[in-house]
């Protein structure tokens, strides 16, 4: 910093004018402040201009009775259902969709001809050749055939239904059009192959006891959403995006083996006549624990797992779930199955916390997942809406990863074989149990469509775990979330960042654009751009007007503004539209202090100065010699300057200050007095996004100060701008986003002065990058009891 003084009406000046207006008539920094507009739809009687739905707001419904059975020798699906579609739509309807996502895996469908890959010339197995050369992937048996195997479309007299596949997706051609307001109801009978668990459905094999883990979804022939926005939406399913669905109300009959213990989307009708009496004795139970009680225990589940009597029949589990926009179940003779019936809200409304899980699964999951399902309810409920469902349920599905479906989630996990686990582990699986059963709100009840926006469910879903997981525990190891978190992901190639608004199955880097980016730029609008209160007020209206409805993008962008008066299209353009990152570079900083004539004041800081000037590296070594001077050795050399003082005040000095004074006025005397230092700091915008101004100022005198300035600073010009601030302490030193706020990629360039930061790097033997026993291995301590008993 250099410092100036000048006169302070000159000062005065200086500080209005600091804002730097642009002079080149080519110009649009002011396109970035600029409203949406056209960019969004325009708002009409369905969807308003505020964010609501409007007064003629409609949405298709169906609803499904479906009876189906699962052949766990073949692993194979068999199901037949019957389908009430009921056109809520102002349109009449020629023909019908339905979503046949298990195509996705046929030999000749769309998923495996999409499919890229390259020859690695240095050499591969057999078995990634041959994966290559299906495109299917290495989880489908290449004997085997997948996808859907359609027997009968047929009207509810029976009569064949005409259709057509068009690979993901069927068309049935109606006998007549379906007009407003009317129903229809048909049929289709199918089965398939069910692959290997993807990471959304299958199963998993235990070759150890030659058992399977089931978990169904996407299962059935289902309605494709019509609406007023895209009319059929029928974009095909290629793996990346998820689900587009309707709401309506299942009655589902699940037939298994008579051993295997099944949970499901919505309440089970007949565990009267499905569970033993001991286990109906412990449900009861569970009604009023405080805790979780286990249904079936560890030991009886590792009985089933022998399967002594191979001979164990069939059971038909019944299923009843309403107003919801899909369905799924799990399917196993290894699962352990613990559950409590929960007051979350302190209303008197009890919800089922369930999980169900294998042996593998525990001690981690018998410990934490029904208590952090229960956690997952209240913590998103009390920021968006009451949770409405009667049962929540967490289904214990491979090591890692996780999947979401109506009152059911599969989530991953694993503890090592001997029960111990690392810290990671444990959080991880946490973590993914509070998202996946948090998609209950989005996009569950809150019904985005998934297959386009999955930032509309993904990123608001991340942005409440985060949040969830600093209310289950206040060090809780976040992986999103906080803006430090995003910069690498920010800082890349752009050739290689696809926007946040991409249709999901276009998206390069699934993970950090559709998850972690829009809960950082969430968490970034709750903590710096719009305040918790407001954030938290218009998050909880675009919920609640939401609910059980299917908003877009543009219905929540106008929301969030209608509801909190903050205008955000700024925002929504750098973060949603954009790929630029945030780098804000602090260039320099000048101090200026105000000359106030005071001569005690001004002489005395000139008197310093000019003695810190004296200072060169020749005075510094002749001063030893200083007395072998010609002055020095003959005093008559000297006169009146050798003894002058231009620094001493005179009583002319002080006359003239005096009257100086006499023409200020009481304000202007009071800050000349004040010896208020000013700044100007040269910012530039060096990322391209132009976000809030952090400035945290320390004093000389270890104290520090925070500023924040709006990010409409940068309305004029979004390059670099001046801004002037002013302080009765020195400042020494500068810090931009010092809090890591604003998700800034370059935080070298946040100081003045520079503030240099060591990189660390290691040294270490190629053995030592094996992997390391876990922290409990390590130790030796003992994982906990493993395989609990019923709790009363």
């Amino acid at each position: 910093m250099k410092q100036l003084f000048l006169p302070f009406l000159l000062l005065l000046s200086l500080a209005v004018n600091a804002q730097q207006f642009p002079t080149s008539p080519n110009y649009k920094a002011n396109d970035r402040f600029e409203q949406l507009g056209t960019v969004l739809p325009t708002p009409n009687t369905y969807r308003t201009a505020s964010g609501a739905p409007g007064k003629e707001y409609w949405q298709m419904r169906a609803d499904y009775d479906i009876k189906v059975e699962l052949d766990d020798e073949k692993r194979r699906i068999i199901g037949s259902e019957s389908i009430t579609f009921y056109n809520n739509s102002p349109d009449e309807l020629k023909y019908i969709w339905l979503q046949l996502e298990q195509n996705l895996f046929k030999k000749d469908g769309i998923g495996a001809t999409s499919r890229t890959g390259s020859i690695n010339e240095k050499g591969m197995s057999t078995g990634q050749l041959q994966n290559l050369n299906n495109g299917r992937g290495s989880s489908l048996d290449p004997k085997v055939e997948y996808g859907y195997e359609i027997q009968k479309v047929k009207d509810k007299t029976g009569n064949a239904l005409p259709f057509t596949i068009n690979n993901t997706m069927m068309r049935i051609d109606l006998p007549t059009p379906l007009k407003p307001g009317a129903s229809i109801v048909f049929g289709v009978e199918w089965a398939y192959n069910i692959t290997e668990y993807y990471g959304r459905s299958g199963y998993e094999f235990f070759p150890k006891d030659g058992n399977s883990n089931y978990f169904i979804a996407h299962w059935f022939p289902r309605l494709a959403p019509y609406d007023d926005v895209n009319g059929w939406n029928h974009k095909q399913f290629l793996g990346q995006g998820e689900f587009a669905l309707i709401f309506g109300n299942y009655k589902v009959a699940i037939t298994t083996p008579a051993d295997h213990i099944v949970a499901a989307s919505g309440e089970c009708q007949n565990y009267a006549t499905v569970l033993t009496a001991t286990q109906k004795q412990r449900l009861k139970q569970a009604e009023t624990s405080k805790t979780p009680v286990i249904i079936v225990t560890q030991a009886e589940a590792e009985k089933a797992e022998k399967r002594e009597n191979k001979s164990v029949g069939k059971k038909t589990w019944i299923y009843k779930a309403d107003n919801v926009r899909d369905f799924a179940f799990s399917s196993s003779r290894k699962f352990i199955w613990d559950a409590m019936q929960s007051d979350v809200y302190k209303n008197g409304k009890k919800i089922w916390c369930m999980s169900f899980y294998p042996k593998e699964g525990n001690p981690l999951w018998e410990q934490y997942s029904t208590r952090a399902v229960a956690h997952t309810l209240k913590s998103y409920g009390n920021r968006t809406f009451e949770y409405p469902y009667p049962v929540a349920i967490s289904c214990h599905s491979t090591s890692g990863g996780g999947m979401e479906y109506p009152m059911i989630s599969f989530n991953g996990g694993r503890p090592e074989e001997d029960g111990t686990y690392s810290e990671q582990t444990k959080y991880g699986m946490i973590g993914v149990i509070i998202h996946e059963v948090g998609h209950n709100f989005f996009p569950m009840i809150v019904n985005t469509d998934e297959r386009q926006w999955a930032w509309m469910d993904e990123g608001l879903n991340t942005f409440c775990q985060y949040l969830a997981e600093k209310e289950w525990d206040f060090n809780y190891p976040s992986r999103r979330g906080e803006p430090m978190f995003i910069t690498d992901y920010m800082s890349s190639d752009k050739s290689v960042l696809s926007p946040i608004m991409s249709s999901a199955e276009n998206v390069i880097g699934l993970g950090p654009n559709a998850y972690a980016k829009p809960a950082t730029a969430l968490n970034i609008l709750r903590e710096t751009v719009m305040g918790r209160e407001q954030f938290d007020h218009a998050f909880k209206e675009y919920a609640t007007r939401w609910r059980f409805k299917s908003p877009t993008p543009s219905d929540f962008f106008r929301t969030m503004e209608d509801a909190s008066g903050v205008d955000l299209d700024w925002f929504w353009k750098g973060w949603f539209y954009g790929v630029e990152p945030v780098d804000q570079d602090l260039v320099s900083v000048n101090w200026f202090s105000i000359d106030t004539q005071n001569p005690v004041i001004e002489k005395e800081i000139a008197r310093k100065d000019a003695a810190a000037k004296a200072k060169t590296i020749s005075k510094i070594r002749d001063a030893a010699d200083k007395s072998k001077t010609v002055v020095a050795q003959d005093s008559t050399m000297a006169d009146f300057y050798n003894s002058y003082d231009p620094y001493k005040v005179t009583d002319s000095d002080k006359q003239k200050y005096e009257q100086y004074l006499a023409t200020l006025s009481p304000g202007e005397k009071e800050l000349v007095q004040k010896n208020t230092n000013f700044y100007t700091l040269s910012i530039k915008n060096k990322g391209g996004l132009p976000m809030p101004v952090i400035v945290k100022m320390g004093f000389e005198d270890g104290t520090d100060s925070l500023v924040t300035f709006p990010a409409e600073i940068w309305r004029f010009n979004d390059q670099q701008i001046s801004k002037v601030l002013s302080t009765s302490k020195k400042v020494v030193q500068w810090t931009l986003d010092p809090y890591y706020q604003i998700a800034d990629i370059d935080t070298e360039n946040n100081s003045y002065p520079r503030v240099a930061k060591p990189t660390r790097f290691q040294i270490f033997k190629q053995s030592q990058m094996r992997r390391q026993p876990n922290p409990m291995q390590q130790q030796g301590a003992g994982a906990g009891k493993v395989g609990g008993e019923p709790k009363n």
